[in-house]
Formats: C-alpha cells, sequence, structure tokens
C-alpha cells in the first residue's frame, strides 16, 4: 500500500527492531538448555528493541509524545500527537523459544488511533492499516472473515496468568462460549490476536485486561479490515476501559452477548 510519511516511518522502524530480535531469538533458543535460562538476556532483548523504536520515531518526530511498555509515558511539544508502543508483544512466547511475537507501534492523534503496525518479525508478516485506507498484510489487502455462524467460529483471548484478578471471569467467559463456537485459542501476544482478527484468521478476540500498547495498533486494523471493536464493558472506549471485545460484522453481536451475559 501507498502509506503516508509516518507509517512508512512506522514500518522502517519495526523491521529495525524485528532485525534486532529475530537475532536475540536464535540466541535465546540456545539459551532453552542453559542452567541459568534465557530471562535477563530477553529483557535487555526487549529494552534494546524498545530503544530502537524510540530512537527511530522520536528522532524523525522529535515533537510527538510517547507512550511505552518499558519506559512509560512522555508529553511531546507537540499534544496532539503520540507514539503508543510496545517493542515486543508476546515476550513470554520469546522467553521460551516459541516464535509467535511482535513489534507493535501505533500513531494516535488527538486521542484516535489513525496508525497501525504490527510486525511479526519471525515469520516477516507486516500487519499496516491507516484510517480510511484498509488493513494490509505484506503486499496484500486483508479483510476479516466472512463466517456468519457461531458454531463455525474460533475466537481468542488472553488467559489470565500468576493469579490476576480477572482469571474467575474469563473462566466464566470460556464456559459460555466453547459450547457454541469452534474453538478458542491463547496464543500469548495480544497484538497479533487482532492482526489475525483483521486477517480473518480468527472470528473474533477478546481480553479483559490489557494496556494501551498492547491494543492500539491492533484496533486500527480490525477496524481497516471491515470489522467491529469495543470495551467488554459496553459504552467505553477500549483503550480507556483496559479490555477489548472484537469480531467481524456478521459475528459481533452474538460474540459479545455470550462474553457479556
Amino acid at each position: 500500500m501507498q502509506g503516508s510519511a509516518n507509517l512508512n516511518l512506522m514500518i522502517k522502524t519495526a523491521r529495525k527492531a524485528g532485525r534486532s530480535l529475530v537475532k536475540d531469538f536464535r540466541e535465546v533458543e540456545n539459551l532453552q538448555v542453559s542452567a541459568k535460562g534465557p530471562g535477563d538476556f530477553v529483557t535487555r532483548a526487549d529494552r534494546e528493541a524498545e530503544r530502537i523504536v524510540r530512537t527511530e520515531l522520536m528522532d524523525a518526530r522529535p515533537t510527538y509524545g510517547w507512550l511505552g511498555e518499558e519506559t512509560g509515558a512522555a508529553a511531546g511539544e507537540d499534544p496532539t500527537r503520540r507514539w503508543i508502543v510496545d517493542p515486543l508483544d508476546g515476550t513470554t512466547n520469546f522467553l521460551h523459544g516459541q516464535p509467535h511475537w511482535a513489534v507493535s507501534i501505533a500513531l494516535e492523534h488527538k486521542g484516535e488511533v489513525v496508525a497501525g503496525v504490527v510486525y511479526d518479525a519471525a515469520k516477516d508478516e507486516m500487519f499496516v492499516a491507516e484510517k480510511g485506507a484498509g488493513a494490509w498484510l505484506n503486499d496484500g489487502r486483508i479483510r476479516v472473515s466472512g463466517r456468519r455462524s457461531m458454531g463455525d467460529a474460533v475466537f481468542a483471548t488472553g488467559l489470565p496468568f500468576a493469579g490476576r484478578g480477572n482469571l474467575p471471569a474469563t473462566l466464566q467467559d470460556m464456559a459460555r462460549l466453547l459450547p457454541v463456537c469452534a474453538g478458542v485459542r491463547s496464543w500469548g501476544a495480544s497484538a497479533l490476536d487482532l492482526a489475525y482478527v483483521a486477517a480473518g484468521r480468527f472470528e473474533g478476540y477478546w481480553d479483559r485486561a490489557l494496556s494501551a500498547w498492547d491494543m492500539a495498533a491492533g484496533l486500527i486494523l480490525v477496524r481497516e479490515a471491515g470489522g467491529f471493536a469495543a470495551a467488554v464493558e459496553d459504552g467505553r472506549h477500549p483503550v480507556e476501559a483496559g479490555s477489548v471485545i472484537c469480531g467481524n460484522a456478521a459475528l459481533f453481536d452474538p460474540f459479545a452477548k455470550v462474553v457479556r451475559a
């Protein structure tokens, strides 16, 4: 696609960070069998990826604000624009040598995400979207799934870990959803889950506990691919609520009804 200067900057930056992470990921695979394990190494890889992204974006657009998973928030001279970045979405997958993780970069303008990039560097899949220009995977246009029956639908979610407080609600969601659908997947990378909804690989996705950087880029992908997205708490904005439910046009309402029951 022919994107704006900002989108092209985001794509170039995601590729650069992705190359660094792929190099580190090869080392993680070797560290799996070591006594120390790859934990400290992955933390350094994550921080280095964010350093690359921040340097590239802020050198090019020094007046924009910033919100990153590792380095937090910083106001910019331009209060209307900020970058929202997760340099390594799917850190636990990366840590365990599983090739399902991504670099996620979004651009927000006046409180609305207007461009998003989710780069799966291990598979070299670049998901991109810009307001009004559709959603794309590498050089091809993508659309949400055309399935219309809940019984044929596969959904995705993030399963709470380490005692997170939304575990009971998520288990109740799954108890209601599993009997009426074709399956639920939890692949451990929310940005990719949203990108997969945009590409028609999942019919929908929901999660009750997300940060802005987990979903910002994925939300515009879903919407530009023809899907719908909202907070689990009806009437709220997903980023503000910290939760999301999304799906294709035909299944969003019945899917949301099950999750919100």
